[in-house]
């Protein structure tokens, strides 16, 4: 059974690249009919904080990925917190130096980059000299009478590894490349190339996907394979995700945590849309996928070996599509804490059976110009304030001399009008105006469309007008025609 894992550090927000990671394990193993799992490497003491592990499961479960085992929900191969798991890396670790794999290290830090400098003075490779790995008992109870607390070195195979990554292809290490390393720190925490070794044999791990920056910890990381007489899983590593300037995603490129991403009201549907397309392709070349459709189509061979560049206006794009198709009562749960977040409307309001078809028709007729429900702002303000302000790029269609003649027409033919408002009702309307006072296209629309809403784009007035009423509509043109000079 296929079984691949997501293996994160709660030392800050959740960043989009290592859920890129998680979405692709989580992706290959639904494909195979196999198991998910979500592992907590919370060895780092200084900087692991538990906030972070709630907010990081918080973000998946928004997401929409789950997992099969992990800390929350259990499983055969708990704990699924390597600070959990202390006892159990010693116990293998006590077994490698049982066999002859693995001693005890009691050089300072002083002395062991002491030793790597006299060997890059002399030429040879940095590593560790070996000078633990045949210490008498006599020499070991000197140094701890010191008070020298020893860390655990493995035995490194003198040999060269090849590995076959189904995204890099064939990677050779040569022999050689690395010497005796630490597996278990003086402070009794087990190193990373160690912990995840011990951790993914024992919870039968079969493919490990991750960022092509682990390539290099492979070698170790077979090594204590070998050690174990366990096969590795197979082995995928991706390239990282690349900000617009070709450099690492960073924060300096703009949103790169969820958290930020779930403030900005991104769909998660869309964000998990437009990562699944980081790195790996459809078959058919299809862009907006469903989750459904992404575990059919995904697999291992249409991985990229070449960096992605995260597209911020592809994904508003992806984000506006999934924005429009969503069913409106679906959106409309979503879009309630943006309502809110105005102040201009509460949450009992929003919920209110009475008001609540008209907030609903002013999100289905504004979704359509947004990217993320945090835009619906922009349009809100007309809908729910009177004093909305006008934007700048009004300013030359309110200095026309024809502007007063326009709103003072549009304000009559609207008070006159006994039908109800709709497209072809107001396009007789602007017709006969146009013909009466000679003032065609955007010279005539656009001061009515400023009047009405404060912006010279977005949804058309015939939709706006009926949600807003013929009195308001009334109002607003006769404020606006107020403080221009009359013509």
């Amino acid at each position: 059974m296929v079984r691949t894992r997501f293996a994160p550090s709660p030392t800050g927000q959740l960043h989009v690249g290592n859920v890129r990671t998680a979405l692709f394990a989580y992706l290959y193993a639904k494909k195979h009919k196999g198991q998910f799992l979500l592992r907590i490497e919370d060895t780092d003491l200084e900087r692991s904080e538990a906030v972070y592990t709630t907010k990081l499961i918080d973000d998946l479960k928004w997401l929409g990925l789950t997992w099969d085992e992990g800390p929350d929900v259990g499983g055969p191969c708990g704990p699924y917190a390597q600070s959990e798991r202390l006892a159990i890396y010693h116990e293998y670790a006590q077994k490698l130096i049982d066999e002859g794999r693995a001693y005890y290290c009691y050089c300072t830090p002083e002395e062991v980059e002491a030793s790597k400098q006299k060997m890059l003075a002399e030429g040879k490779p940095p590593h560790y000299d070996g000078r633990c790995r045949h210490l008498t008992r006599s020499q070991r109870e000197a140094f701890e009478r010191e008070g020298r607390k020893p860390a655990i070195r493995f035995v490194a195979y003198d040999q060269a590894y090849t590995l076959n990554d189904v995204v890099k292809g064939e990677v050779v290490f040569p022999q050689g490349m690395v010497g005796d390393f630490v597996i278990i720190r003086s402070n009794g925490l087990p190193v990373y190339n160690y912990a995840v070794v011990i951790d993914d044999y024992l919870m039968k791990i079969t493919h490990v996907l991750r960022g092509d920056d682990h390539l290099s910890n492979t070698v170790r990381q077979l090594m204590i394979y070998q050690a174990l007489g366990a096969t590795p899983p197979v082995f995928g590593h991706m390239a990282l995700v690349l900000g617009p300037d070709k450099q690492k995603l960073s924060k300096r490129h703009g949103v790169t945590s969820i958290e930020e991403f779930r403030r900005l009201g991104y769909p998660p549907e869309a964000l998990l849309n437009y990562l699944s397309l980081l790195g790996w392709s459809s078959p058919d070349g299809r862009e907006i996928l469903s989750m459904e459709e992404l575990v059919s189509l995904f697999d291992l061979d249409r991985l990229s070996s070449s960096p992605a560049v995260f597209d911020y206006d592809k994904l508003d794009w992806i984000s506006k599509h999934y924005i429009i198709q969503m069913p409106l009562e679906k959106l409309y749960e979503m879009a309630i804490p943006f309502f809110v977040e105005t102040g201009w409307v509460s949450e009992e309001e929003l919920h209110d059976p009475a008001k609540k078809t008209f907030y609903m028709g002013v999100l289905d007729l504004i979704r359509g110009y947004c990217h993320r429900l945090a835009d619906l702002k922009d349009h809100l303000v007309y809908f729910l304030r009177e004093d909305f302000p006008i934007e700048t790029e009004a300013t030359p269609f309110l200095a026309l001399d024809t502007t007063p003649k326009v709103l003072r027409a549009f304000y009559e033919a609207l008070k006159n009008e006994s039908r109800e408002i709709d497209e072809l009702v107001f396009r007789d309307m602007a017709m006969s105006m146009m013909k009466e006072i000679g003032v065609k296209g955007k010279n005539f629309f656009l001061p009515l469309r400023i009047a009405i809403t404060g912006r010279v784009s977005g949804p058309e007035i015939y939709f706006i007008l009926p949600l807003i009423g013929k009195e308001k509509a009334l109002k607003r043109v006769q404020t606006l025609l107020d403080t221009l000079p009359q013509g």
